[in-house]
């Protein structure tokens, strides 16, 4: 099986920065086409006229609301005529406290983490579906592939981490009926749950919190952070062919983290 991603078209959410970022610069070195999407537009095209590719589009919007979707994809036909690839790594943490009823933090990462990946997952779904009709090579074992980045918070009990373990322990779910849905229309859903990742949030966390470094190294089997580009490579695997049975899963990147106890373990 291949490896290869070259001359597919992605869309990769969170691509102003972080893994969003390093997950669509390395599908552009690999010859893939990449439209970056992100709410932050300006830190987009910034990062996209960087890369400076005729690969490499931006489209800066709220990928909660509907019409951006819409859009979203617009955009990307536009530029590269199809879909081939749906990256979904926009993510938002936000801590909780668990006990305040006033706070919305749940329903805030509910509809970031989960639902907006949905309506965007459903829409690509269907533009992948349209397109296969119009191939000639029908005979594909992949039509179109779907990643989706989540967390090993899904499955450790943090309870200042509350809205954002129960948004991801969400996204985990829906990936694995997605793709029991989709299966028979070739379009295969997986996701990857990161550990310890240098990425933006967790720069930002770094910066408030100067022990949390060597405490994530501590409860890391294999002694260190995962840089980024690591990331980007488990979800080419995940994009080719190269993983063309393999659906459904939910994909542990984390350096042996969720092998040990995780009493009083941070999940990030």
């Amino acid at each position: 099986m291949s490896f290869s991603i070259k001359g597919k078209t992605a869309i990769v959410t969170g691509a102003a920065n972080g893994i969003g970022l390093a997950i669509a610069r390395h599908f552009i070195d690999q010859g893939a086409n990449v439209m970056l999407a992100d709410i932050d537009e300006d830190k987009l095209c910034e990062e996209s006229d960087a890369i400076g590719s005729e690969q490499a589009q931006c489209f800066g919007g709220d990928l909660s609301q509907r019409l951006t979707i819409a859009n979203l994809q617009s955009a990307t036909i536009d530029a590269f005529d199809r879909v081939d690839i749906l990256v979904n790594a926009s993510r938002q943490i936000i801590p909780t406290n668990p006990l305040d009823i006033k706070e919305d933090s749940v329903g805030v990462l509910f509809q970031q983490n989960v639902l907006a990946n949905l309506r965007l997952t459903r829409s690509v779904a269907k533009l992948m579906l349209k397109q296969a009709k119009a191939d000639a090579d029908t005979d594909s074992k992949t039509i179109g592939t779907i990643v989706n980045l989540s967390s090993i918070a899904s499955d450790r009990t943090q309870p200042d981490l509350l809205a954002y373990s129960v948004s991801c322990a969400a996204l985990n779910q829906m990936t694995r009926s997605l793709a029991v849905s989709l299966a028979k229309d070739r379009i295969r859903v997986n996701a990857i749950a990161l550990g310890s990742v240098m990425s933006a949030n967790l720069q930002q966390v770094f910066s408030t919190d100067i022990d949390l470094r060597d405490r994530m190294i501590n409860i890391t089997p294999l002694g260190r952070i995962a840089e980024s580009q690591e990331v980007a490579e488990v979800a080419q695997f995940l994009a080719a062919d190269s993983s063309s049975f393999v659906t459904g899963q939910v994909l542990n990147v984390d350096g042996g983290r969720t092998l040990i106890d995780p009493l009083e373990t941070v999940a990030y």
